[in-house]
């Protein structure tokens, strides 16, 4: 591998990292078009505990519904990323992922920790979008909160319902 090979390669971590991060940022922000921009339209999603998307608008969709509302406050904190190339344009990725949610209307604080699994492609414009993600809970603590403000551990472990029922 030459140093344009091996330059380029490290430009294209760096840009699949930006966009991992733009995803979850704009996640946070309540940015739908942010989201929608970070995936191509026949994107596959399958987050554990959430239906299965094959395209990328009727996620956006149920995205919207269900965070974009008043009394919803989330924080996705990715860490650990590990990406592995497959040729010039395509790639993986594995990361992990705390997520906090607050949910005024329900009176619940939600904590999972996630692993996710990528696969990237890079457009004809340069451009790198998630084709493919799959998400799994690997634990859950949430808290039910009293009407005097005091905290009551109602799951610890594994989240066995689906997350927002």
């Amino acid at each position: 591998m030459d140093f344009e090979q091996r330059l380029q390669i490290l430009e294209d971590d760096r840009a699949i990292r930006d966009l991992k991060a733009r995803y979850l940022r704009a996640a946070d922000g309540k940015d739908v078009e942010g989201i929608r921009d970070c995936f191509i339209v026949d994107a596959v999603i399958d987050f554990e505990g959430f239906p299965s998307f094959d395209a990328r608008d009727p996620f956006i969709a149920i995205y919207t519904r269900m965070a974009c509302v008043a009394g919803i406050f989330d924080i996705h904190h990715g860490a650990n990323g590990i990406i592995k190339f497959d040729g010039d344009n395509n790639a993986s990725g594995q990361w992990s992922l705390l997520f906090h949610n607050i949910n005024l209307e329900a009176r619940t604080l939600t904590q999972m920790g996630v692993e996710y699994e990528d696969s990237y492609v890079k457009g004809s414009d340069g451009s790198w979008r998630i084709a493919q993600t799959r998400s799994r809970r690997t634990s859950a603590l949430v808290h039910s909160v009293a009407d005097d403000g005091r905290p009551i551990v109602a799951v610890m472990g594994a989240m066995t319902a689906n997350f927002g029922t």
